[in-house]
C-alpha cells in the first residue's frame, strides 16, 4: 500500500479500503440497557407470551447475543425479575419503612403501590410484575420457585413490621401479625389484578381506605373503655 504526503499529513490513497473488524466478534451492546428492555417487554407480557424473537427485537440484539449474554430464557427473566425488584421496590417501601405505625405503614404501602401500578408518574407498565407473573410449571420449576419466593418477601416486610408494632405497644399483643400480613398482600394483589385491567389510581386508592378503614378491629385495637356506652 502505498501512502503519500500532503501538506506535510501522511496519508493513505484515496481507493485504500476501510478495516474490517475481526470476524467473528460479538456485537457490543449496553448490556443493562438491553436487560432493562426485558424487564419491561416480561412485566407487560409475561414470561410464556414473551418470544425469543420478542425479546432480541425489544433488547436490539441478536439471539447469539442473548444466550451469550444471559444464557437462557429462564435465566434472563431470573435476572429481569430481580432487576425489577431492585429498581422499584423504594416506590412503595421507602414510606412503609418510615411510618411511624403500622397502620400507616400499611396505608403507605398500599397507596404507593396505587401509584406504582398505574405508572408511577414515570411510564411504567400497570400492575405488578411480581404479582401479576405466572410460568408453566413444567420445566421450569426453579424459575416458579424463585417467583413464589420473591412475593414470600413482601409478606415477610409486612409481617415483620406488624411484629415490631407489637413489641412496641403499637399493636395489641393478641393482634394475628401473620393475618395481618397475608391481608395486606392479598389487598395489594387485587390492587395489582384491577392496575392490569385499566383501573386508575383514584380507584386503588379508595380500595387502601376502604381495606384499612376498619383496622381497629381487624388488629384488636379497640378502646374497650368505650364499648357498651351510648
Amino acid at each position: 500500500m502505498q501512502w503519500s504526503m500532503q501538506n506535510d499529513v501522511l496519508t493513505p490513497p484515496a481507493s485504500s479500503p476501510s478495516p474490517r473488524p475481526p470476524r467473528g466478534r460479538p456485537r457490543e451492546f449496553d448490556r443493562q440497557v438491553a436487560l432493562a428492555a426485558a424487564t419491561r417487554l416480561f412485566w407487560i407480557r409475561g414470561y410464556e407470551a414473551t418470544s425469543i424473537a420478542d425479546l432480541t427485537e425489544t433488547m436490539g440484539i441478536g439471539t447469539k447475543s442473548l444466550y451469550a449474554a444471559f444464557g437462557s430464557k429462564d435465566e434472563l427473566y431470573a435476572e429481569a425479575l430481580k432487576y425489577y425488584y431492585t429498581t422499584y421496590e423504594g416506590l412503595v417501601w421507602t414510606r412503609f419503612r418510615t411510618a411511624s405505625t403500622a397502620k400507616d405503614a400499611a396505608l403507605a404501602f398500599l397507596q404507593d403501590s396505587a401509584i406504582a401500578m398505574t405508572g408511577g408518574d414515570i411510564d411504567l407498565p400497570h400492575g405488578c410484575m411480581a404479582t401479576l407473573a405466572t410460568v408453566g410449571s413444567e420445566g421450569h420449576s426453579e424459575l416458579g420457585e424463585l417467583m413464589r419466593a420473591t412475593r414470600a418477601s413482601g409478606f415477610d416486610l409486612l409481617k415483620a413490621r406488624f411484629d415490631r408494632a407489637k413489641s412496641d405497644g403499637d399493636l395489641e399483643a393478641t393482634a394475628d401479625t401473620t393475618k395481618l400480613a397475608r391481608f395486606v398482600q392479598i389487598v395489594q394483589s387485587g390492587m395489582a389484578i384491577r392496575a392490569r385491567d385499566g383501573a386508575d389510581r383514584a380507584e386503588l386508592h379508595a380500595v387502601a381506605e376502604i381495606a384499612l378503614s376498619g383496622w381497629d378491629n381487624i388488629t384488636g385495637n379497640i378502646d374497650h373503655s368505650k364499648q357498651g356506652k351510648a
